[in-house]
C-alpha cells in the first residue's frame, strides 16, 4: 500500500512539474518516441581506412557515424555506402572502380562479422531489420552510390546484390555509362538524354533482383524514364525539395509527385547547401575564411569539398587528420561566428520534411543525413545528435505514428514492395 501511494505521489509530482514546464514535457514525449520507433538513416559514406583491426567503427572515431555515436543518438539502422566517384568510360577505369567498390563491401562485412558482431548485424530485408532491433543490435544496410563500378557487365548487379546491396543509383557527379547525372544542368550537356540502353536494362535487372532504384543523383530526364520503366517503387536516398532550395540535386514538384503516384519515398537530406542556400553561403563563406586563416597559421591548405572528394583514400585520410586539427583550433572562433551569422540547422531540415509531407503525403517522406559525405547541420552534426530531429518533429505536432513512418517505416515498406515485385518477376 505504501509503495502504491508513493508511486502515485511521484506521478502527481511529475505531472505537476510538466504542467509548469511544458518544454520538459515535450522533451520527454520526444525522447519516448525516439527510443520506441525504428530510426533509419539511409545514407552514410565510409572510408575503408576506418575499417581495420586497429581503427574501426567499434571505436568512437572522429567520424560522424560509428557504433558509439549511433548508440548515443539511438540510431537503429545505418545504410553504409559503397561510393565510387565518376571516372572515364573504358575497361581499365571500370576495373579500378569495381575494385574500389569491392573494397568497401569488404569493409562493411568486416564490421559486422569481425570487428563488432555482438553490436551490429547486416540486414537485407525489413524482417531482418526488425529481428536485429528486437535482439538489441544495431543494423547495417548497404547502398551503392553510382553504378559506374558494374562497368558494362550487368551480372555485376547480382554480385552486388549477393553482397548485401539493397539500393543503387545509376550515376553520381558526372554522366555514367548508364545514366546522365544532375550535374549536366550546369552546362546543359548530356550524354544519353536520360538513360542509356544499358541503363534501361539495369533497371529491369534491379527490379528482377529486388534492389531499390535510387534517383538522388541522376538527371531529371533519367529519373522520369526510371519511373516509366520500373515495375517497383523508387527511392531518393538523400534528396530534398527544390521548391525550397533551388539545387539540381533536389527534386522539383513534378518529380516529387511521381513518388506519390508510384508509391516511393524521398529521404530528406541534411546537407547544408541543399536546405537553405542563402544561409549556407553566408555562413560557409565566413567559416571557410576562419579555417583558411587557421590553416595558414598551422601550415595546412584547406581544400574545397569537391577537391576533397577527388582525393584517393590515403590522401583523404591524411587530409582529414590535418583538417580535424584545424577545426579544433578554430572551434572557439566558429562558435562566436554563429551568433552573428546563423548556420543551417534542424529547423531548416524539417522545413523540407514539412513541405514534402504537405505535397505528397506522410507515406512518401523519410530521413537521411549524408554523414561523412558532406552532410551534417547545426544540432545534427553527427549521429550522436539524432534525437534533435525527433524533438523538432514533435514540436511541429507530428504524431508517434507519423514520426515512425518518417524515421523508417516508409523506407521498409518500399523495400518490402520492391522485393515482392522481384518475387513475382522471378516466378514468371
Amino acid at each position: 500500500m505504501k509503495l502504491i501511494t508513493t508511486f502515485n505521489v511521484f506521478l502527481l509530482l511529475t505531472f505537476a512539474v510538466q504542467a509548469q514546464n511544458p518544454e520538459a514535457a515535450l522533451f520527454e514525449k520526444a525522447r519516448a518516441i525516439h527510443e520506441k520507433v525504428i530510426t533509419i538513416d539511409t545514407h552514410n559514406d565510409i572510408n575503408i581506412s576506418n575499417f581495420t583491426d586497429s581503427l574501426n567503427y567499434s571505436m568512437n572515431l572522429n567520424t560522424q557515424v560509428n557504433i558509439p555515436k549511433m548508440e548515443e543518438g539511438a540510431v537503429d539502422v545505418s545504410w553504409f555506402i559503397v561510393y565510387t566517384g565518376q571516372g572515364e568510360l573504358n575497361a581499365e577505369a571500370y576495373k579500378s572502380a569495381y575494385e574500389n567498390a569491392m573494397s568497401k563491401f569488404e569493409a562493411i562485412h568486416k564490421l559486422v562479422n569481425e570487428f563488432a558482431p555482438e553490436k551490429i548485424g547486416l540486414a537485407t530485408s525489413s524482417k531482418e531489420v526488425r529481428k536485429l532491433v528486437n535482439d538489441g543490435k544495431l543494423v547495417a544496410m548497404i547502398g551503392v552510390e553510382n553504378a559506374y563500378p558494374i562497368g558494362e557487365d550487368l551480372e555485376n548487379i547480382e554480385k552486388f546484390y549477393n553482397l548485401g546491396a539493397r539500393y543503387m543509383s545509376l550515376s553520381h557527379n558526372g554522366h555514367s555509362q548508364l545514366s546522365d547525372s544532375n550535374t549536366g544542368e550546369e552546362n546543359n550537356e548530356w550524354l544519353h538524354n536520360g538513360l542509356s540502353e544499358l541503363g534501361k536494362k539495369a533497371i529491369v535487372e534491379m527490379n528482377r533482383l529486388g534492389m531499390m532504384i535510387d534517383v538522388s543523383h541522376p538527371s531529371k530526364e533519367a529519373i522520369k524514364q526510371m519511373f516509366e520503366l520500373s515495375k517497383a517503387p523508387l527511392i531518393a536516398s538523400h534528396s530534398s525539395a527544390r521548391a525550397l532550395c533551388n539545387h539540381s540535386r533536389n527534386l522539383d514538384d513534378e518529380l516529387l509527385m511521381l513518388f506519390k503516384e508510384h508509391g516511393g519515398v524521398v529521404q530528406t537530406v541534411a546537407l547544408n547547401e541543399y536546405l537553405n542556400a542563402e544561409k549556407y553561403n553566408a555562413f560557409n563563406t565566413a567559416q571557410t575564411q576562419i579555417y583558411k586563416s587557421m590553416g595558414n597559421k598551422m601550415e595546412f591548405e584547406v581544400l574545397s569539398h569537391d577537391s576533397i572528394r577527388n582525393l584517393s583514400e590515403d590522401l583523404r585520410l591524411a587530409y582529414d587528420e590535418g583538417f580535424d586539427k584545424v577545426t579544433e583550433a578554430a572551434a572557439p572562433e566558429i562558435e562566436i561566428l554563429k551568433n552573428d551569422i546563423p548556420p543551417v540547422n534542424v529547423t531548416d531540415f524539417v522545413d523540407h520534411i514539412d513541405y514534402m509531407v504537405n505535397l505528397i503525403g506522410i507515406d512518401h517522406v523519410g530521413i537521411s543525413s549524408d554523414f561523412d559525405g558532406g552532410g551534417g547541420i547545426e544540432d545534427w552534426k553527427d549521429a550522436s545528435e539524432t534525437f534533435n530531429v525527433t524533438l523538432e518533429l514533435v514540436k511541429r505536432g507530428y504524431t508517434e505514428e507519423e514520426i515512425a513512418k518518417l524515421w523508417g517505416e516508409n523506407l521498409l515498406r518500399v523495400l518490402d514492395e520492391v522485393q515482392a515485385v522481384a518475387e513475382g518477376l522471378q516466378k514468371v
